[in-house]
């Protein structure tokens, strides 16, 4: 179910703290799965927000979740995106995957793109719900990266 106290605003270099620890909760549940910590765990926020754009998901002014996206040739990747886990299933991050389609529209890209980890399901899964398909799996660190995309049409 969507709320509708959502507003999205573009990220800025202040919200770096605020997005990693965001990051960090919602990644937190696949550690034991894994063994380790999955990679947007460990990355600079900082460095991120100031190379990519990011829209966060807010929610009585605070971050709730966000989008980060890249602009390619031929398509929009999107790097991460994640929901804090107390605000998962409200359908927040369906909104900001609609927000990437947008995007990926306004700027002339049929295209969006993406990775996960192969064990994580739930995340495949939504995706595939989503309109996701799986392009190709490759072995990576004892696991398997997923590769996924969804085409688009005006």
């Amino acid at each position: 179910m969507t709320n509708s106290s959502i507003r999205f605003r573009p990220a800025e270099t202040a919200d770096a703290a605020t997005i990693r620890d965001i990051v960090r909760a919602a990644y937190g549940k696949w550690v034991p799965v894994i063994g380790r910590e999955p990679l947007p765990m460990r990355a600079d926020y900082g460095k991120a927000v100031a190379e990519h754009p990011f829209e966060l998901a807010v929610d009585g002014g605070r971050i709730v979740g966000m989008i980060e996206t890249m602009l390619a040739d031929d398509h929009l990747w999107i790097e991460n995106v994640c929901v804090a886990p107390p605000a998962q299933g409200r359908g927040i991050g369906r909104l900001l995957l609609e927000r990437a389609e947008r995007k990926a529209l306004e700027a002339d890209r049929l295209e969006l793109r993406l990775l996960t980890n192969g064990a994580f399901e739930a995340n495949v899964l939504l995706y595939k719900k989503h309109g996701y398909t799986i392009e190709r799996e490759e072995p990576f660190m004892g696991g398997m990266t997923v590769y996924m995309s969804k085409k688009l049409t005006r």
